[in-house]
């Protein structure tokens, strides 16, 4: 049986940097140091094409917290990573115009 989609394959590297990312997304109080560190070591190892893709993928993540009016998650990002932060902060808007609402991008430069 043929498939009629492109089949994405990400690097081990990328993976775990998300899910080490997606971890520390997830625990923002317990343990906060300690997967801040292992988060940044994980980011660390990416090369510019799979920070580029974690950065979308950021993105998209950011403008649907922003959307439900949470600014969290773009704080936090700062906080851990001025350059990943703008990396998705440059990913952002360059999102569909239907997507992104003034709104959201306001915030983001807040």
């Amino acid at each position: 049986m043929s498939s009629t989609s492109a089949e994405l394959l990400l690097s081990p590297v990328y993976r775990h940097a998300q899910r080490t990312l997606g971890d520390w997304l997830e625990h923002a109080q317990a343990g906060a140091r300690h997967q801040a560190f292992r988060t940044r070591l994980a980011l660390a190892a990416l090369d510019a094409v799979d920070r580029h893709r974690l950065a979308r993928w950021l993105a998209w993540l950011c403008l649907a917290t922003q959307l439900r009016g949470d600014t969290g998650l773009i704080t936090r990002l700062r906080r851990l990573d001025a350059n990943l932060y703008q990396l998705v902060a440059e990913t952002l808007s360059r999102l569909p115009a239907s997507m992104a609402t003034s709104e959201s991008q306001h915030r983001l430069s807040a």
